[in-house]
């Protein structure tokens, strides 16, 4: 007979270190001649991001030992930071940006020396940064982002394509780097080059749009010298989100664009520019759609180098599609037909590489990590290369998802995934209803995917449910359900969130007494303003989050990437004034009156701690208990191994404390009133 236990007091052998210890996914794939590399997080190791090598023969290790940290801070969010290239019996080359100091740096990894410094070191702001790097070794030179500072402001910067001396002699001259677009975009992804090597295609967006909102498909002709000419728009425009480009082998472009709505796969012949037409990719000639489907082969653009598509040799296109990224297909661009890899996984990273007739890619499900898959195309076999970390848990304990779709207010759906209270060898009193966590995710123009998530087991297998809301805003699911955020952030995500919960209590799902909301950045930002204007929760987690949007749309608010996105989700700052005020947390702070947990990392330069003070002054004195925690040495998202288990330990003691369960295991956190 299985033992009995009110819910949320269950053992469990998922602890916060073992969920700490493993979190994080590879990414930012690449085959390098018959190897496969990729970067893994490192959360024992301070955090840093390592780079991954696994030989033929399938040895797998890092070629750079720690401290390095292969990790760009580009638009903040970061992108792709490696490139190599084989080099014959040489072993191949590396180049790389190193986090502490964001220089590029070279590596011959089968050589005897040490990494070499590639760029300088800049005395201005925050320095100089680079991106998305594409090795042309016929002109010795490394092409890449560049995000270089002006001045002491987040937002005194710009960014051009630029091309990098492989020698080592702009490391200490910045007059060696070499300017290859005209700078006249705020913001740029890397170059990719055409098969003959005689143009670059490359994206380009200016405030006060996000990448998912417009886009530029810009083509350039490079010239015997290597300098860019011609640069002009072919695609995209203020209203289209193109979220990638690529070009197919007989040198027609390919991009993913979601100029119908939805984000669907289009090939374009770049035909010399003629006098210019109604839409921008008339100039090129008329761009035909490969697959039309209501469906995403493209996702939003947060950090710099992501892809959903990767060209093969052989004229066939490996695609990762889906309502999110949820598969990795072959797409046959003449016929429109996708063959999809079988396999567990239902959800794919945006990071592709081919080789051949392989593509690689990361991959996770609800019952595995993230992990490195090769998929073979002609015999259509799928295999494992790569973990970041193993799965040391009897899968029993996971948690078992189920997918939902909730009804909101004006009856607009609801998408959510939620994973009810599971133990393999414990039940609940028959009369007793289980707690429920809401999770908000960050963003807010991202989703959750349906997935393992030791966090998620962490609390599931304890008896404390979890639903993580992919609100209205969410990507995924059209442009028209990620629009229903434009001007209504604050209104329909915390609505959207509160009515899962709801939901969840009148079916019987959950104890509404027992309903707690958390979420970190975007996902803060919603789990405060939730605990501020709703009284569904009885308490909440509010994690390096957005509270005042006054503060974080001055000059010297956030960082200068989304340093205008308000404009769409709350409106035009010069004729809603008001607005700002009025929908940010911190103006509402007095009406919280259910405890609350804050959690910031002091070294956050897009939600700096100043506003998680001004809040926590804002709530003194009102008797509410609570906690602050601020991590030295974290940013924007918690790396570190010892700061997850604080934390994670911190909420679960909130929620103990909050919902009345015995849990003598988990050090107590102190709530002040």
């Amino acid at each position: 007979m299985v033992p009995i236990g009110p819910y949320g007091t269950w053992p469990s052998p998922i602890d916060a270190e073992l969920a700490a210890g493993r979190d994080g996914s590879p990414d930012f794939v690449g085959v390098v001649g018959e190897e496969v590399w990729w970067t893994e997080p490192r959360p024992t190791e301070g955090g840093r991001r390592a780079l991954v090598r696994r030989r033929a023969d399938g040895d797998t290790r890092s070629p750079l030992p720690a401290p390095w940290n292969v990790r760009t801070r580009v638009i903040e969010y970061g992108g792709r930071p490696w490139a190599a290239v084989p080099r014959g019996d040489g072993g191949p080359l590396v180049v790389f940006a190193h986090f502490p100091d964001q220089r590029l740096y070279v590596y011959e990894p089968d050589g005897a020396g040490e990494p070499r410094p590639l760029t300088p070191l800049s005395a201005v702001g925050q320095g100089l940064r680079w991106a998305d790097p594409v090795l042309v070794p016929e002109r010795g030179e490394v092409w890449c982002v560049l995000e270089e500072f002006t001045g002491e402001a987040p937002t005194d910067v710009r960014r051009v394509l630029a091309a990098v001396p492989l020698d080592g002699s702009a490391a200490e001259d910045r007059a060696r780097v070499r300017e290859l677009s005209d700078g006249r975009h705020r913001f740029v992804t890397g170059p990719r080059l055409s098969p003959d090597g005689s143009r670059a295609a490359y994206l380009a967006w200016d405030h006060p749009n996000m990448p998912w909102d417009g886009t530029e498909l810009i083509l350039a002709d490079i010239g015997d010298d290597g300098v860019f000419e011609g640069a002009r728009p072919v695609a995209g425009g203020p209203g289209e989100s193109i979220a990638q480009v690529d070009w197919a082998p007989d040198g027609r472009l390919l991009f993913s664009s979601d100029r119908t709505g939805w984000w669907n796969l289009y090939r374009a012949d770049p035909a010399p520019a003629v006098s210019p037409s109604s839409h921008p990719v008339d100039r090129e000639g008329a761009a035909e759609p490969l697959c039309p489907r209501e469906e995403e082969f493209g996702g939003p653009l947060w950090q710099v180098g992501r892809r959903w598509f990767h060209p093969l040799e052989n004229g066939l296109i490996a695609v990762v599609h889906g309502r999110g990224a949820t598969a990795l297909g072959i797409l046959d661009p003449e016929s429109g037909e996708v063959v999809d890899a079988a396999g567990p996984w239902t959800a794919w990273g945006s990071t592709l590489a081919v080789h051949g007739s392989r593509v690689v890619g990361v991959a996770a499900s609800p019952r595995t990590a993230a992990e490195v898959v090769e998929l073979d195309t002609r015999s259509g076999r799928t295999r494992v290369v790569g973990r970041a970390h193993d799965d040391p848990v009897d899968p029993a304990y996971y948690p078992e998802p189920q997918i939902r779709t909730f009804t909101g207010p004006g009856g607009r759906d609801i998408h959510a995934l939620v994973y009810p209270p599971h133990h393999p060898g414990r039940a609940a009193p028959a009369d007793e209803l289980p707690p429920y966590v809401i999770w908000a995710h960050g963003g807010p123009t991202g989703q959750v995917p349906l997935v393992l998530d030791l966090e998620i087991a962490y609390f599931t297998s304890r008896g404390i449910g979890v639903a993580e809301v992919n609100y209205g805003g969410s990507t995924g699911y059209g442009r028209e359900y990620r629009d229903r955020l434009r001007e209504q952030w604050g209104v329909v995500d915390v609505e959207d969130c509160a009515a899962v919960a709801r939901a969840l209590a009148d079916e019987g799902t959950a104890d509404p007494r027992r309903l707690a909301i958390r979420g970190g950045s975007a996902g803060g930002w919603t789990s405060a303003a939730s605990l501020a204007t709703t009284d569904v929760y009885a308490c909440g987690t509010v994690i390096y989050p957005v509270l005042d949007l006054t503060d974080w749309s001055s000059d010297e608010g956030t960082h200068d990437f989304e340093s205008q996105y308000m404009e769409s989700l709350i409106g035009p700052r010069a004729d809603l004034p008001g607005r700002y005020e009025e929908r940010s947390p911190i103006t509402h702070a007095e009406r919280i009156s259910v405890p609350f947990l804050l959690l910031q990392g002091l070294d956050d330069v897009i939600c700096r701690p100043v506003q998680c003070e001004r809040f926590l002054a804002r709530t003194a004195g009102r008797g509410i208990p609570h906690a602050y925690i601020a991590f030295e040495g974290e940013g924007h998202g918690f790396r570190r191994a010892e700061t997850m288990v604080r934390a994670l330990e911190a909420e679960l003691s909130l929620y103990a404390q909050t919902f009345g369960i015995d849990r003598p295991d988990v050090p107590l956190l102190e709530l002040k009133k």
